[in-house]
């Protein structure tokens, strides 16, 4: 095998990677898409003899494997396979933009977060155009109407009708991945909260999974199921904020109204765990930074079971609609092969009929014992995004349920955590609300972290709302935009 396997959330020593000639590495890469593999992350670092490393990160779904390699760049410039693999494309463009290496031949080698010095400025990215009579460009943002993050869409139009979507995000640098790497090692749990704050405890969790497999720590138990419980809290409430969200871009208030307040629920509930509604300072290396007594596993299990009948109530709402199915029902549509081939992700990847969550085909923490049904549909339109969110929300309220009903006795956090060991690199995956977060950490040979990488959900994601964008009214797409929903801060990282 000329790609190293590996579980989700282990460490392997770095001398243990593959190490392959380009041509060996390029053949090797795209023989494992061709065979069903898909690409979790592609990113250059750290520096390497003569040269630079660029490691690629795949997983196997339907084996729960993950797999990796390296090779070594040298020079200013390497052949792209963006052509041959469509779900490289934004990786590629990253690494020209941090490393100045070009991928020659890449298709749209255009700035993504507009971050070389020699590069142009953030707004001034050559967008595709296309020409012909009654042609014409709209532009939106990257200043947006409401509390927003920046963002900018630039749709080539003929009359209504959406010929192509240009999307140019990373206004913002935050450095988030730096922070985790060269600054405090006990501020890092606080960068990766921040990485997309609606995905709190998502990311809280992947940097924490690989901390502790560098240190090769444990977590106890209940430790593990608080977080579980937090993960799913955060689900259920973001998906029913987007249900409510969906119905008020078709002027369905009800329903709107409703789930705007319901989502509130949700981040109280969370809130009852740890005194913040978005989970700060719940998940912390070792375990769970807090625990619930019996009394108050009572009272949130009353509130999530009124929580979960009144989203019911309003939900059933909008499937009870013609007008509103009307407008859910084709809009947005992908194919499934569309979504497999530039690597979609989360519910959007599920909307299309693909089997991709990571809760089941690469299980970690309380996950590997408790399972949550696949929810997928397959129409690939805003009808099967809002499908599988709603189906979510019932698996994950009576995930909530089960966990809280039976939490392990014991400890919920490791006394101490141990240093991390030097040498090594952990890959940990979680299936957050919107999808797959990737973590990869990798350790220096004093045990510091040498390199970090973050791949957010929306990273794989915004390719897939430009590509359901062409061929719809340009009115469309708030409605599609918000089946979607992916996260700006998420992606500038």
């Amino acid at each position: 095998m000329a790609l190293l396997a590996m579980p989700n959330g282990a460490c392997v020593a770095t001398r243990e990677i593959p190490e392959l000639p380009f041509e060996v590495w390029r053949d090797a890469l795209l023989g494992e898409v061709a065979g069903g593999s898909r690409v979790v992350a592609l990113f250059a670092g750290p520096p390497a003899r003569g040269g630079l490393h660029l490691t690629a990160v795949l997983a196997r779904d339907t084996a729960s494997a993950l797999s990796v390699a390296r090779v070594v760049l040298r020079g200013e410039a390497f052949p792209s396979l963006a052509n041959e693999c469509p779900q490289l494309a934004l990786f590629e463009r990253e690494i020209a933009e941090q490393s100045g290496i070009e991928p020659e031949g890449h298709p749209s080698l255009q700035p993504l977060r507009f971050s070389r010095p020699d590069g142009p400025a953030a707004g001034c990215a050559e967008f595709h155009r296309v020409e012909g009579p009654e042609v014409h460009e709209v532009a939106v943002g990257p200043v947006h109407a409401g509390v927003i993050e920046p963002g900018h869409f630039r749709f080539q139009c003929h009359g209504e009708r959406v010929l192509d979507l240009g999307i140019a995000l990373g206004y913002q640098h935050r450095g988030v991945e730096a922070g985790i790497r060269s600054g405090d090692p006990k501020r890092r749990i606080h960068y990766a909260e921040t990485a997309a704050g609606d995905t709190t405890v998502g990311h809280a969790t992947a940097c924490c999974e690989a901390l502790e497999s560098l240190a090769g720590a444990s977590v106890p138990p209940r430790g593990q199921a608080l977080r579980a419980v937090a993960l799913e809290l955060e689900r259920l409430a973001n998906h029913t904020g987007d249900l409510g969200a969906l119905a008020g871009d078709v002027g369905f208030q009800a329903t709107a109204a409703f789930c705007g307040r319901l989502r509130g629920e949700w981040l109280n509930l969370t809130a009852e765990l740890c005194g913040n509604r978005f989970g700060r300072g719940l998940v912390r290396p070792g375990g769970s930074a807090f625990d619930v007594e019996p009394a108050r596993v009572e009272r949130i299990l009353a509130r999530c079971d009124a929580a979960l009948r009144d989203v019911r109530a309003s939900v059933d709402l909008l499937w009870s609609s013609p007008s509103v199915l009307a407008r859910f029902e084709g809009t947005g549509s992908l194919a499934e092969a569309t979504a497999r081939e530039i690597g979609l992700v989360g519910p959007a990847a599920r909307a299309c009929g693909l089997a991709r969550d990571v809760r089941l085909n690469h299980p970690t923490g309380m996950f590997r014992f408790a399972q949550i049904p696949i929810a997928r549909w397959h129409s690939g339109d805003v009808f099967a995004r809002a499908w599988v969110r709603w189906l979510e929300i019932e698996r994950s309220a009576g995930f909530v349920r089960e966990q809280l009903g039976s939490l392990p006795e014991g400890a919920v956090r490791a006394a101490a955590t141990p240093a991390l060991a030097p040498d090594r690199l952990c890959v940990s995956l979680v299936e957050g609300w919107r999808g797959e977060i990737c973590h990869v950490a990798e350790t220096d040979a004093l045990g510091g972290l040498r390199q970090y990488k973050i791949v957010d959900p929306s990273f794989h994601n915004w390719t897939g709302l430009a590509l359901a964008m062409r061929g719809q009214q340009i009115s469309d797409f708030p409605l599609c935009n918000k089946s979607f929903n992916l996260s700006y801060c998420g992606f500038d990282l």
